[in-house]
């Protein structure tokens, strides 16, 4: 049966799930459902998650969905189900909300520019009642504005939008942009930086920016000094925007290739993993730490070791209440080698230590985690697996420590 844009309600299983088993809470069922949910999740003061399909909806161009707590389970809703057109398509890792709910995202295509299928757009998505309305803030070119936006957007008290795109600007390597909403409703476009793929690094992340006490923070996948992605900084000074690489990745067995996005702790340290490299080349957990002549200095606190411990890992971390950082990792685990939740945490000396605590097994369980975790007010941890789901077309599910 295909299920419709209208609600639809996943039941709650009716076995006790323990604490550290991931609990399936949504299978997307295809096509006008959604499907291929390759998106980070983001959670409202009600305990409604939002997030993106890149496929699937009534024109397949994927979606934008809410899953709803209720008392027998979650009610999936599709807000908005792109056409692929002017409106845009295959929209990535999810959507960034404001004070008023509204939602903000990118779409890879659709739209218009250069760019065969379009060069994607950036959205907006405003509601009155249980109605969603989508608004296009800027159809990408593919010039000097960038092409392609796959990460998620970036809000600051002003209401302006922050993003980075892979490809397109000067160089054909990917820009980071700001959209300022104008007087007359319409959004203007100002490229903050343009990579180089030199020390500056290259075509971004797919992580989203961190804005930290008026300084933005992300990840640029590949370039830098040693060619294995970039740690690096933007702030806005007087006149300019002020670009800063904090740290060249240099490879195996440091860390290289990081995807996902940056977390940062209490005192101010930022974490992440990367794709590839570490001791093994199955990727890495990293801290990064300010040092008080204004440098970082980075440590690699785990190598991933391939196989039942997990690989390839595109995942933001997400703290704990029991002080732990808990990431997903996009392979490895045990059977179909679906991916892995995983924690890592440091003792009172100082050492760090990774425990895998679910591996994932594939429909009708969740399976192939591109994305991290998002915590409730409660602890809980939610997130999104691209297949798995009694249907293998993507699942939500929800883990708690």
């Amino acid at each position: 049966m295909v299920l419709t844009t209208s609600a639809a309600v996943a039941l709650l299983a009716t076995a006790a799930w323990a604490a550290g088993t991931p609990q399936v809470i949504y299978s997307l069922a295809g096509e006008n459902d959604g499907e291929y949910t390759d998106t980070d999740l983001v959670i409202d003061s009600a305990g409604n998650l939002y997030g993106t399909s890149v496929q699937g909806g009534k024109f397949g161009g994927g979606t934008v969905f809410q899953l709803s707590p209720s008392g027998t389970g979650w009610t999936h809703k599709v807000l908005y189900s792109f056409t692929g057109g002017a409106d845009g398509g295959e929209p990535y890792k999810g959507v960034t909300l404001d004070s008023q709910g509204n939602l903000y995202g990118t779409a890879v295509t659709g739209g218009g520019g250069s760019c065969e299928g379009g060069c994607g757009v950036a959205y907006k998505l405003t509601h009155v009642g249980t109605k969603w309305t989508q608004s296009v803030i800027h159809t990408f070119t593919g010039g000097n504005d960038g092409s392609g936006p796959g990460a998620g957007l970036t809000l600051d008290k002003y209401g302006n939008v922050y993003g980075m795109t892979p490809t397109g600007g000067a160089n054909g390597l990917g820009v980071i942009f700001r959209l300022k909403p104008q007087a007359s409703g319409e959004w203007k476009i100002k490229v903050l930086h343009t990579f180089t793929g030199g020390d500056d690094g290259a075509t971004g992340s797919a992580g989203r920016l961190i804005l930290r006490k008026g300084t933005f923070y992300g990840a640029a996948t590949v370039g830098g000094a040693y060619g294995q992605g970039t740690i690096f900084s933007l702030k806005h000074i007087p006149g300019e925007w002020q670009f800063k690489t904090l740290y060249s990745f240099k490879g195996q067995p440091d860390a290289g290739f990081p995807y996902g996005g940056l977390t940062f702790d209490q005192a101010g340290n930022i974490y992440g993993t990367s794709y590839y490299e570490g001791t093994n080349d199955f990727g890495a957990v990293y801290q990064l730490s300010p040092q008080p002549d204004g440098s970082w200095s980075e440590r690699v606190l785990y190598s991933f070791k391939g196989g039942r411990d997990g690989m390839g890992s595109i995942s933001n971390l997400v703290l704990g209440k029991n002080g732990a950082l808990y990431g997903t990792t996009s392979e490895g685990g045990s059977g179909c080698s679906c991916g892995t939740v995983f924690k890592v945490r440091a003792d009172a000396q100082g050492n760090w230590t990774e425990r895998v605590v679910y591996r994932f097994t594939g429909a009708p369980d969740a399976g192939f985690a591109y994305n991290g975790m998002v915590a409730d007010a409660a602890g809980n941890l939610y997130g999104a697996t691209v297949h798995g789901g009694t249907n293998n077309d993507g699942a939500i599910y929800k883990f708690t420590p």
